[in-house]
């Protein structure tokens, strides 16, 4: 099988405040070389629409939610009718952030990928636990992470869907989960995903890295063998972004 080519996605999250920012955000995904990485930029809601011409380098569009069922009375939601209308061809789903501010489900987030993958589009997928699983090992972390998967797993095709492994005490902390521990989790998810999808699955699939990733970090993290990109929170918002590219891009 062909080797997994490096995928890196920014969130720009409730960012920013002002729609003057947006050029200079803009400008900085478009710096980026994605001759050998896939990239894709998160914009909040209300500024998706302003982005989708104006990522001119290759780059991919990825709102960060999606409605569970087409048009129609589904007050402050994101159809993907709508989001194909604008050409774009991702969205991400099951944030940490959706998950508990939203109490988003393992079954809504099942029928919602269903929902994106019968549209035709490709999703990233994120799961990860908290602090209180982290620190009771890798055991009960993996618990967490299957608990997420075990209703995703029959759609979980390489080709339409990356994985986010985000341990959420890492997000925005500053405190990133060391070089050791996420290749041993993103490691556990493949062999999970070997055993209860396929090998050819687990070979094919995309786990990307989301926990307060930036430039400093990015390359040790990079030459861990099971880790495929990032998911990049706080960094994606400054210059250091294009570096977190170039450095997973180098490694692989």
């Amino acid at each position: 099988m062909a080797a997994r080519k490096p995928i890196v996605g920014g969130n720009w999250k409730c960012n920013p405040e002002k729609l003057s920012d947006l050029d200079g955000l803009i400008e900085n995904i478009n710096k980026c070389d994605v001759s050998k990485c896939d990239v894709y930029v998160c914009p909040s809601p209300l500024h998706v629409t302003y982005c989708v011409d104006k990522v001119t380098n290759g780059a991919a569009v990825c709102p960060q939610n999606c409605n569970f069922k087409g048009c129609g009375a589904y007050t402050g939601e994101m159809s993907v009718e709508q989001m194909k209308d604008l050409k774009i061809e991702w969205c991400l789903i099951g944030h940490s952030e959706r998950r508990e501010y939203f109490s988003e489900s393992d079954e809504l987030l099942a029928t919602k990928l269903k929902y994106i993958l019968d549209a035709g589009m490709k999703c990233v997928f994120c799961i990860g636990e908290k602090l209180p699983e982290r620190e009771k090992g890798l055991e009960a972390t993996m618990a967490v992470c299957i608990t997420q998967l075990e209703q995703v797993k029959g759609m979980l095709d390489p080709e339409k869907v990356v994985i986010a492994y985000e341990p959420v005490w890492a997000i925005g902390t500053g405190v990133t989960a060391t070089a050791e521990q996420a290749q041993e989790t993103h490691a556990e998810i493949r062999k999970w995903i070997a055993a209860n999808v396929s090998e050819e699955c687990a070979a094919g699939i995309r786990i990307q890295y989301g926990g307060s990733a930036n430039a400093k970090n990015a390359p040790e993290l990079s030459a861990c063998p099971d880790i495929d990109g990032f998911l990049v929170g706080g960094a994606s918002l400054k210059p250091e972004f294009v570096e977190i590219v170039a450095a997973i891009s180098a490694a692989k």
